[in-house]
């Protein structure tokens, strides 16, 4: 027989997943600007006063989101690592996950776009540190590439962490530019642009 804090907490989680549901939904359909309290209450059929019991803002129910959309990424980036036959392969093909992540799963690449552009949003420690931990398994994956590529004898030593970053920066810096095709990158193509990038960093990795 269940008891009633048990009771108690699985309406909690519930309700929990109640809201992210309804919330996910008007994500999907709508978009992330269009989205506000008041819209998931109502998806949800609940009061305003319940969406805040649960959540403090809209950022803490898009922070569930980013964890859930770095969570996906991470699996496209480990496979990309290990369908490589060699670490700049694995490097391409990595590239190429995030590149069809951000197509195929727009919704979760736009929450985390936001919370990389949103510096002025303040967010709770225990929050931040749980994305933070996402972010940097993504991290580790091109770590290990670029481990890899040295122990293969086809990269240089170098700050594999350092490098890691700047290829990370290198790809979230390049697909926005998918929008300016006909404006800023008149004339080029984006894909080419972005093969052309990621082929100029991995040629800066090459051992002597």
């Amino acid at each position: 027989m269940m008891g009633i804090k048990q009771r108690r907490r699985r309406e909690k989680e519930h309700r929990r997943r109640q809201i992210l549901d309804a919330a996910r939904e008007l994500l999907f359909s709508q978009g992330l600007n269009a989205i506000s309290v008041n819209q998931i209450a109502r998806r949800a059929e609940l009061a305003v006063g319940t969406i805040y019991f649960y959540f403090r803002s809209k950022e803490e129910i898009f922070a569930v989101f980013q964890e859930e959309g770095l969570e996906l990424l991470l699996n496209d980036v480990r496979r990309a690592l290990e369908k490589g036959t060699d670490a700049k392969e694995s490097l391409h093909l990595i590239a190429q996950a995030y590149l069809d992540f951000s197509r195929d799963q727009k919704n979760y690449f736009d929450v985390i776009n936001y919370f990389l552009s949103a510096a002025d949003v303040m967010f709770a420690p225990e929050i931040k540190q749980q994305i933070d931990q996402h972010g940097n398994r993504i991290l580790m994956v091109v770590e290990q590439a670029l481990r890899d590529g040295i122990q293969q004898g086809h990269f240089k030593e170098m700050d594999i962490r350092r490098h890691a970053l700047l290829f990370w920066v290198i790809l979230h810096g390049l697909v926005p530019f998918r929008k300016m095709q006909d404006t800023l990158l008149a004339g080029d193509d984006h894909l080419a642009m972005y093969g052309f990038a990621v082929d100029h960093f991995i040629g800066g990795l090459k051992a002597c």
